[in-house]
């Protein structure tokens, strides 16, 4: 991934979510994507939420202002505060994926600011995978565009749960109700073929600030809530899996030291259920059972874990556990398999063929993969499956059925996004070269 160094604004440093940063009343965190085509204002909007919620400093902003002069704009360009590559600012597009922190008094959010060009589809792919929330621009001069489409086909693909399309630049269209009310209803017809939760749409301006954090007094018509109000009170808690336990293991924790002698712990972040000490669980692929001894963060001990909190488990047995092995429940444990069926985002110029073999990596546990067959290319334009295809190109997206060397411990990805999901690597450079999403393992 290209750097952001030369980015007018530096990143706020965030840490992983606590127990009271998750509970109830307590400031949560919202992961979301922004998608669309190009020049739809997804740069700028991201810009104009940290500048009315006054996650950027006075100096940021002022080398922005200075920057906006020196290329002669008569306004401030919001842009530049996520647009952090040379050839980003030169070009006005984003290339990479620019993630940027801010929060508010009632939520932390990490925003994932995704490239619209077709060419960087796999870009949108990485910064969407972990969201929970999709954000697609429309212009509302252009309308629906395919790029539009795209993402939102890839957003639903994803299985984001919510998502929102934000019809942009409605001061360009002197704030006409009846150009969002036509949007409104394409998507809206166009999102019924898909998988999609939760949709609202909301027209905003990004550059003059309408409905993003305030309420827009230039459009009267609309009813619903602003953007910024909708994103700090979307419910994303019951996204998350309570139900079945997964723990990747990451790292045995022995610090062999006089204070904590006979420590041995499991560490990792939860993707999936709850854990309690005195709960019965079973180590994956052994088949051992223990009971939990005690759940700890880093500086304390806790009474329950749950996602996407990074703890570390101790047993009551001496149990062979190591980096890749699972804890799961005795009743409840994912499935073990060599043969794996998933959608997979190829990622590389050379294109992914049968009978090619590379290394696979997932959760925590790697190995290798042979491409056994190329079922079909998905057209994420119209969703129609090409059947006669033999291969996957740059940014395509197709069913894929692969045999490991080593059994994945597993779930369907619509059940769970982390043990559904998994990278492929080209063992010679070590490069990420897909992603893919199990549908289902043998």
């Amino acid at each position: 991934m290209a750097s952001n160094t030369d980015s007018p604004v530096e990143p706020v440093e965030t840490s992983d979510p606590t127990l009271e940063d998750l509970g109830v009343g307590q400031m949560d965190l919202l992961r979301f994507a922004t998608a669309g085509s190009v020049d739809d204002g997804k740069s700028t909007l991201i810009g104009r939420l940290l500048l009315d919620s006054k996650a950027i400093f006075s100096d940021q902003l002022e080398a922005v202002e200075a920057t906006s002069q020196s290329k002669g704009y008569d306004y401030t360009d919001l842009a530049l505060l996520t647009d952090g590559l040379r050839s980003e600012r030169e070009q006005g597009i984003t290339i990479d994926v620019a993630y940027r922190y801010f929060a508010t008094p009632r939520r932390k959010f990490i925003i994932a600011d995704t490239p619209g060009h077709v060419q960087y589809t796999r870009n949108m792919v990485t910064g969407a995978s972990t969201a929970d929330l999709g954000l697609v621009l429309v212009d509302a001069r252009q309308g629906l565009t395919e790029q539009s489409r795209r993402h939102a086909v890839i957003l639903s693909l994803l299985r984001v749960p919510h998502m929102v399309l934000a019809v942009n630049k409605m001061d360009l269209v002197d704030y006409d109700q009846g150009v969002y009310d036509k949007i409104r209803r394409e998507f809206t017809a166009f999102a019924t073929k898909l998988s999609i939760p939760d949709l609202e749409i909301i027209p905003i301006s990004a550059l003059k600030g309408d409905n993003v954090v305030t309420r827009s007094e230039h459009m009267p018509w609309y009813q619903g809530s602003s953007l910024m109000h909708h994103l700090e009170n979307v419910h994303v808690a019951s996204d998350r899996d309570l139900i079945d336990a997964r723990l990747p293991v990451q790292y045995v924790v022995r610090p062999k030291s006089d204070e904590f002698h006979d420590y041995r712990g499991y560490a990792g972040q939860l993707a999936g259920g709850v854990l309690k000490p005195g709960d019965e669980v079973v180590v994956l692929p052994s088949g051992m059972t223990s009971r939990i001894a005690g759940i700890d963060l880093f500086d304390r001990e806790i009474t329950e874990a749950y996602p996407p909190m990074s703890v570390t488990v101790r047993l009551e047995d001496d149990v062979d556990v190591s980096r890749g092995d699972m804890i799961a429940r005795v009743n409840n444990a994912p499935s073990a398999s060599q043969d794996i069926d998933a959608m997979v985002c190829w990622m590389t110029n050379q294109p992914l063929h049968p009978r090619q073999k590379l290394a696979i990596k997932h959760t925590t546990r790697t190995g290798r993969a042979l491409v056994k067959d190329i079922q079909y290319r998905l057209d994420i334009n119209t969703l129609h499956r090409d059947q006669e295809t033999k291969e996957l190109g740059l940014n395509e997206i197709g069913r894929v059925q692969l045999r490991t060397t080593v059994p994945l411990l597993c779930d369907s990805y619509s059940k769970n996004r982390t043990t559904g999901s998994f990278i492929l690597i080209d063992e010679a450079t070590g490069v990420t070269v897909g992603a893919g999403m199990i549908n289902s393992v043998a």
